[in-house]
This record gives C-alpha cells, sequence and structure tokens, in this order.
C-alpha cells in the first residue's frame, strides 16, 4: 500500500491526500514532520514533505507525486485522456503553483505567524500575485472546472493555493483578487463542499492553532 508522508496544515500534503481519496487508491497517512536528519534526507531528499513511499521507493515533490498517481493508472483519472487537454491541465496546475502559490508563500511569514518579510519581497509578491491571478483569469476554462469539464490535478492546485495566496493579498495589500473572478469563487466554493476536501479540512482545522502557535513562536522568537 502506498504511504503519504506528511501533516495535516501542509497544503502540499493536503493536494496528495486529496487526490488519493477523489481517485479511490488505498493509502496510509504517517504523519511526518519536515526535519534535516541523514535517514529522514535518504527519502526526501531536501527534507520536506510530502513524499509518497511506494513499493519501489520514495516519491517526492507534489507535481511529481501527482504525475506517478496517473501514471500509476489507478482509480478516477484526474487528467483528461487527450493528450494536449492533459498537457493544457497541466500547465495550469504550474501556472497556478509557480505564479499564485509561492509568491505568496513568501509572504506567509508575515501574514499569518507574525513575523517580518521584507518590503523587497513584499513587493515582488504584490506584483507576481497580480499577475498570477491575472493570468488564471486568462487561461482559466472554469466550466465549470479550471481546465474544462472535469476535475483535474489543477483544480486540486487550485483549492489549496488560491485560498491561501487571497489571504496573503488581503492580509498584507489589501487586495481582493478574487473580486473580478466569480467563476473562480464559484468553482472555490464548489470544491470545499467535496466530501473529501471537508474530511481533510476538518483535520487540518483541528491541527491549525497548535501549528500557527508553534510558528509563532518561531518567528518572534527569531526577530
Amino acid at each position: 500500500m502506498l504511504k503519504l508522508h506528511g501533516f495535516p496544515v501542509s497544503n502540499y500534503t493536503n493536494m496528495v491526500a486529496f487526490a488519493l481519496l477523489e481517485k479511490g487508491v488505498p493509502f496510509e497517512y504517517v504523519l511526518t514532520m519536515p526535519e534535516q536528519g541523514t535517514e529522514f534526507l535518504a527519502r526526501s531528499p531536501r527534507g520536506k514533505v510530502p513524499f509518497l513511499e511506494t513499493p519501489q521507493g520514495y516519491i517526492n515533490e507534489t507535481s511529481v507525486i501527482l504525475d506517478y498517481l496517473e501514471d500509476a493508472g489507478q482509480g478516477k483519472p484526474l487528467l483528461p485522456q487527450d493528450p494536449y487537454e492533459r498537457a493544457v491541465a497541466r500547465a495550469l496546475m504550474k501556472e497556478i503553483e509557480i505564479y499564485i502559490e509561492l509568491p505568496a508563500r513568501s509572504c506567509f511569514a508575515e501574514a499569518f505567524f507574525g513575523g517580518k518579510v521584507p518590503d523587497a519581497i513584499k513587493a515582488k509578491a504584490r506584483e507576481d500575485l497580480l499577475a498570477g491571478f491575472a493570468t488564471l483569469k486568462r487561461h482559466g476554462k472554469f466550466s465549470p472546472y479550471v481546465a474544462g469539464d472535469m476535475l483535474t490535478i489543477a483544480d486540486v492546485m487550485f483549492l489549496y493555493s488560491v485560498d491561501l495566496a487571497a489571504g496573503v493579498a488581503r492580509q498584507l495589500f489589501g487586495l481582493d483578487l478574487l473580486a473580478d473572478m466569480p467563476e473562480a469563487q464559484a468553482l472555490l466554493l464548489q470544491l470545499v463542499e467535496n466530501p473529501h476536501a471537508k474530511s481533510i479540512a476538518a483535520t487540518r482545522d483541528a491541527g491549525m492553532p497548535g501549528f500557527i502557535a508553534a510558528m509563532r513562536a518561531r518567528f518572534q522568537g527569531a526577530g
């Protein structure tokens, strides 16, 4: 059986958990926190989560794990059959990650954990988030899903990235990046009501206060 290593407040871990649940692929959840020990690095070379334990060995990086699950051919597909449409869905997933999730992540410390992010990084994040949401508005189909009429890995990235990024923009920049994207707002509302998403959210929310407290202590101690 596959084993998903991660922790429930990690949005990337939750992406993989959601995909596995949607696909109906059996797996074991192994509560795992990132670290830099030798044994851990043998399983996850950068010392990060999530990583997936398979009968052949370990797979790291969320987008690669999602591709592996599709290539394995088990359960409900989360990519179209047509090669072009598959590429479009993958491109949308990467655009959301690179141009929305990662810029927002650079400001998580200040937006959520009481830390301080340099002004130059915040300025770049603001610019990148504006461009990233504009990209999503241009390229996303929202009919009703990000890449078309089926739920794909682009929606998995969307669900666990866009709301966090919108929160960063509201908190730090006073921007409502979804204001002129009603289709995206509707999809987000639809996805959060998905039974698998609700189950994952309940576990995440239970662990969130302790995680935030630990992160605040870390950043305030560093200051």
